[in-house]
This record gives C-alpha cells, structure tokens and sequence, in this order.
C-alpha cells in the first residue's frame, strides 16, 4: 500500500495554520500583558493603595488564619456534596411532577409549581434566617443540628432552580419519541427512565453543572447561621486581628475550590455545542 504523501497545497494550509495559531498565541499574551501592567500600575498607584495592602494584604496574618480558615473550608465541602446530591435528586423530583399529566396529578403539579415559584423567588439569606433561627425556636423534639438546617436551606432554594433545568430538559425530548415508546409496549415509567431521562439529563448537563458551581460558592453563607466554615473562621481571625486578610485569604480558598468543578462545566458546555454543531 502507497503510504500518503500531501500535496503541495495541503502542505500550505498546514503552514498557513500554524503561523496563525502563533500568531494568535503572541497577541492573546501580549495583549493580557499589556492590560495585567495597567491594572498593577493603576492600583498600586491609588493614593490608598499602602492602606489597603495592609489592612487586606497582611501575609503574616494570612499564615497565621490559614489553619483555621482551612479546616472550615473542610466543613465548606462535607456540606457542598450533601447539598448538591439534596438539590439534584430533589430538582429531578420536582421536575418529574410538574410533568406529569391528566387532570388527576393537578394538585401534585400545582404543589410542585408553587414549590418552584416560592423558591426561586425568595432570597437564600432569608430561607437560611427562617430555618436556622425560626425553626428551632419551635422547640420540638429531634431538632437537627442548625448546620443541618442550614443545608436544608440550600438544598430547597436550589433544588427549585434545578427542578426547572430538569423540566426544561424533559420538555426538550420529541413527544414522537414517547409515542414510539409507548407503542413498543413500554409503561410511563419506563419510558422516562429509558428514553427521555438520560437524553434530558445530557442536554442540560451544562446549565446543572453550572447551578453546582453556584451552590459551591453560596455555602459559605451557612456561617451566617453560626457554624464554623472558612468564611466564620475567617470572621473570628478578623475580629482578633482587625485586620480583613483572612477573608481575602478564604476567598482564594473558595475560588481554588471552584475551578475544577467551572473546568469541567466548560469542557461539558464545550463538547455539547461541538456535537450540536455536527448535527
């Protein structure tokens, strides 16, 4: 077999290609070279730029809380994976319902669209003041712990926005295709657990991942409820030191934290649109 020899003008466009691609590498780096000096000379040559360094920029300070704000961030991620399970299977579970048909499943679909309406409507600081101060004033036995009614919070505030990620994905799915599953003798239960539910979960992948990464960052607000997270640790060294490195500190923390989990949502975001544009 005659091994492949390109052409003169395939040769070309690979050239062509390749300066291009270089070309493109030593503008990006320039041009974010030029923009990273700007902003370096435009903030250190605030005229309180020495008194913002010391007050948010203490690197002994920064040393000294780095032990507590880490353990708390510890306690940032035991809750963040409860949450984001809670919050997924309990948005699956909305969505389910309000897609549900026949005039006997009203109440249950009117029940899980005011689920959704409330939700998504009322500000998660107040959903978090609500259950972990109102709710144990009750005083009933078996109260849980005000951490686990701060979870609670977060899980129900957002399992709405995720119920209608779910729905919408659902709702994506060709009405031909359940009739094709329904005439090949499959029951409704079947048929959204083989046909329509793994095709919704991948179209929305992308918008789910990126709820996550929100959920990620609004866990920090459980500290306003009193457990110690990065973010009260890092109150508690503020208040000792009265100096606002540590929040600065937890906040690189949170962010370090965050991107795995915004690189794997972009290269979900990336591939779906790659696969939508090959039909």
């Amino acid at each position: 077999m005659t091994p492949h020899t390109p052409s003169k003008h395939q040769l070309e466009r690979t050239a062509y290609r390749r300066r291009q691609t270089v070309r493109s590498v030593l503008v990006a780096a320039l041009s974010t070279g030029v923009l990273g000096t700007l902003l370096v000379v435009a903030v250190t040559g605030a005229p309180g730029w020495e008194r913002v360094r010391a007050s948010f920029l203490d690197l002994d300070i920064a040393r000294d809380a780095f032990p507590a704000v880490l353990t708390g961030l510890w306690l940032n991620v035991r809750l963040l994976v409860f949450c984001a399970v809670g919050a997924l299977a309990l948005g699956l579970l909305i969505a389910l319902l309000r897609t549900l048909r026949g005039p006997v499943f009203f109440p249950v679909r009117a029940l899980a669209t005011g689920y959704t309406y409330t939700f998504r409507g009322l500000p998660l600081i107040i959903v978090l003041y609500v259950l972990t101060l109102g709710v144990p004033g009750l005083r009933l036995q078996g109260m849980p712990s005000v951490l686990v009614l701060g979870g609670a919070a977060l899980v129900l505030t957002y399992g709405g926005y995720l119920a209608e990620v779910f729905r919408a994905g659902i709702e994506s799915v060709h009405p031909s295709q359940l009739a094709a599953a329904r005439s090949l003798g499959l029951t409704y239960r079947q048929t959204m657990r083989h046909v329509v539910l793994p095709q919704a979960v991948r179209r929305v992948a992308p918008p789910l991942l990126n709820d996550t990464v929100a959920l990620q960052k609004d866990v920090g607000l459980v500290s306003l409820a009193g457990p110690i997270d990065a973010v009260r640790a890092a109150q508690i060294a503020t208040a000792e030191t009265f100096n606002y490195t540590p929040y600065i500190l937890a906040g690189v923390l949170f962010v370090l934290l965050a991107i795995p989990l915004i690189a794997v949502t972009d290269w979900v975001t990336l591939r779906a649109a790659r696969r939508q544009a090959g039909g």
